[in-house]
């Protein structure tokens, strides 16, 4: 199992309360991996990441599709090494691109504290 699908396999354990559509898109390059419906009924996209080192890898098309989806789009990245998870906003992808897992403009940091912020959505 790949370092992505663990953490899909993280998420999935510990966002019980939410509603988890895995996306597996061939057709539309760039689509999030999961669209998310939290416990207020609001609905966002998560892109999971993994890193070992502090470069984040996207596509053109992942890119594009943040520029494009600025508002309820997320992006949850691991780091590798000490496990450290952050979720950044979409908005920031350029950002992300730029300083990697260093960008200091998280919402927030580990799997609890993530979960807590996307419950707070639309809420």
């Amino acid at each position: 199992m790949g370092p992505e699908r663990k953490l899909y396999q993280k998420v999935k354990r510990n966002f019980t309360k939410f509603s988890l559509i895995r996306l597996e898109n061939s057709s539309l390059l760039g689509t999030p991996d999961l669209l998310v419906c939290n416990d207020s009924g609001t609905f966002f996209t998560l892109e999971l990441k993994t890193t070992k080192a502090n470069k984040i890898r996207f596509s053109p098309h992942q890119i594009a599709f943040h520029d494009q989806h600025p508002k309820n789009t997320f992006i949850l990245v691991q780091a590798l090494g000490p496990g450290t998870i952050k979720l950044f906003e979409g908005r920031f992808i350029h950002e992300l691109v730029r300083e990697g897992f260093k960008f200091h403009g998280a919402c927030s940091l580990e799997l609890d504290a993530c979960r807590l912020y996307l419950s707070k959505l639309g809420a």
